[in-house]
């Protein structure tokens, strides 16, 4: 028979494309064409393909070969079609049977001398062959580990051509050299893993480490560190430099809990494709944690590259954390494309050569100093940037931008007597992600039936409606939108973090004290009652830097209508010194008391 088929796939993003591989012998004179829209990877398989089959033993046909990529529309990328279209010329050379490979699918690039190296991609592959109807797939034996994650397909890792002709033809295996890597780094993963661009997708033994209670102070941050994990909100943190912004960010994954068997597949089918699955961890089940540098270009935070776009940041950090210090440093342009994926979860991608959309849930977590030189404060002591190169940088992260990000939180810089003794109150991470997991499941509780797992992402019409608050529960937050200080979408992220307030309290749904918890957290405006009471419903443990209790004078921040935190009222001047007495020039007139 002059004529064999197989199949393989194309991946298209995260999603599989399933392709057949025809094979057609013609009598006259040898040569090999390759045609269905191949890249330059794969036309060079021509070359890889005659070297493997002759050096595995075979006799490579002397006729008119021609292999076809169907569809041929479908572009097609990457060396895993080798070992299919080796199969499909060796059955169409009567060497294989062609019924034995018709129903199999095969994916692997193969060496020179016919081993088979493994490839990226494999688990998105494997499940759209599942979803096709494939029940047995071939692939490399390196990545056969991540290939069994698929439940209901039969995998069989196979280490050079030889072996699997052997297993298609019935005949004994071969015997295989000896692994001449023993403690020396794998050549055939080379390529497998790619530089991590910034990622941590599985926890390492730094990671391990950190601690939420090796942060001094901070306790309004922890808190809202806290309801950023329960509900998924994204969280904006503003403070000077030094006072644990990046340490904060950094112990984020470790509140998230562990991912569950549908969002593992989703976020290692993402990581497999961008080439980030170290050998011997198949599979990711913690949240991944993406920070990529501040000079990084549009493509690499939200996807793209040459001929079919590639994973980018926002895509690596799905159901993970993508946190961006220093972020009005960021491009512009760059900030702004976070606003789609911010809002429905995922990023659609167009380029020529195609389009494809990619998983985009991600936890994100903006840092900024509040000026350039980072000493600028109310008072301004110390700091040497003008008003206008203030008003710059901050401009830098736009309103739309602000608009979707729920938590605001103002991070005061640390104290001596907070960094200096030791703080035996502060909760580790441990006791912090119980609760946050406690909180997790009575929100998965509520929203069993509904397509959505945590609060972040109800849409706020049915957070409205479905489900009722206390009565005059919002009473706060309606007067805040009619005196536009809250815009709509404002207000149904007030409305999500009070939930997640009241996941957090354990009540069973929110009360007027949790509406002005999530306005204080919005709009940094204080309603009248300590930050850490408000949160839980026990009195704040730290006293603030005049050594009183955050919150103790209720009415001493007054709203100044713009949505921010009124300043303190300053104190009086002091007598001044007999070089000012000495001044012509006139005093300013006080103001009132």
């Amino acid at each position: 028979m002059a004529f064999a088929r197989t199949c393989s796939v194309a991946l298209v993003g995260v999603d599989g494309v399933i392709v057949e591989v025809q094979a057609d012998l013609e009598p006259g004179v040898a040569a090999f064409t390759l045609v269905g829209l191949p890249d330059k990877a794969l036309s060079e398989a021509r070359d890889r393909v005659r070297a493997a089959v002759v050096n595995s033993g075979e006799a490579w046909p002397q006729r008119k070969l021609t292999v076809g990529l169907s569809p041929a529309s479908v572009p097609k990328s990457g060396s895993g079609f080798d070992l299919a279209v080796a199969c499909a010329v060796l059955a169409a050379a009567e060497r294989l049977d062609p019924g034995a490979i018709a129903d199999l699918l095969l994916i692997g690039e193969l060496g020179l001398d016919g081993r088979v190296r493994p490839v990226r991609g494999v688990l998105p592959s494997v499940l759209a062959a599942a979803d096709a109807g494939y029940r047995r797939v071939v692939v490399a034996e390196q990545t056969a580990a991540e290939a069994e994650l698929v439940p209901g397909v039969t995998v069989v890792g196979v280490r050079s051509l030889r072996q699997l002709v052997a297993v298609l033809t019935g005949a004994p295996e071969p015997e295989e050299p000896a692994d001449r890597t023993v403690g020396h780094p794998d050549p055939l993963m080379a390529g497998l893993m790619l530089p991590s661009a910034g990622v941590r997708g599985l926890p390492d033994e730094a990671a391990a480490r950190m601690d939420l209670a090796d942060v001094a102070g901070q306790y309004e941050a922890r808190r809202a560190l806290e309801i950023a994990a329960a509900g998924g909100h994204h969280l904006y943190l503003k403070g000077p430099p030094g006072a644990g912004k990046t340490m904060l960010a950094e112990r984020l994954p470790a509140l998230l809990p562990p991912l569950t068997q549908k969002e593992a597949l989703e976020v290692t089918a993402v990581h497999s494709v961008a080439g980030l699955l170290p050998a011997g961890r198949p599979l990711v089940d913690r949240a991944p944690y993406c920070a990529p540098h501040h000079s990084t270009t549009m493509p690499a935070i939200v996807g793209g590259g040459s001929g079919l776009p590639r994973p980018g940041a926002v895509s690596l950090a799905h159901r993970g954390v993508l946190f961006l210090d220093e972020a009005p440093e960021f491009p512009v342009r760059v900030l702004d494309a976070l606003r789609q994926p911010l809002e429905s979860g995922e990023v659609v991608i167009a380029r020529s050569a195609g389009s494809m959309r990619l998983p985009a849930r991600f936890l994100l977590c903006l840092a900024a100093n509040p000026c350039p030189c980072g000493r600028h404060s109310r008072r301004g002591e110390g700091c040497e940037c003008t008003p206008a190169m203030v008003s710059r940088y901050q401009g830098r992260l736009s309103g739309p931008l602000l608009d979707r990000v729920d938590l605001q939180v103002q991070v005061a810089p640390v104290t001596r007597a907070e960094l200096m003794q030791r703080d035996t109150s502060a909760e580790t991470t441990e006791v912090v992600a119980a609760r946050v997991l406690a909180a997790r499941e009575r929100a998965a509780a509520r929203l069993a039936g509904t397509p959505w797992r945590t609060n972040a992402e109800v849409p706020g019409h049915e957070l409205r409606t479905r489900w009722q608050l206390a009565p005059g529960a919002l009473n706060d937050a309606a007067r805040q939108l009619e005196r536009g200080l809250l815009t709509a979408r404002g207000l149904d992220r007030v409305l999500r973090v009070a939930w997640t307030v009241a996941d957090l309290a354990g009540r069973d749904r929110p009360e007027q004290r949790d509406l002005r918890t999530a306005l204080v957290l919005r709009t940094g405006v204080e309603q009248g009652l300590p930050l850490t009471e408000r949160f839980l419903g026990r009195p704040d443990p730290a006293p603030d830097r005049t050594g009183g209790r955050t919150g103790d004078t209720p009415g001493a921040d007054t709203h100044d209508g713009t949505g921010d935190k009124a300043e303190r009222r300053p104190p009086r001047p002091r007598a001044r010194s007999a070089r000012r007495t000495a001044d012509p020039r006139p005093e300013p007139e006080e103001a009132g008391p």
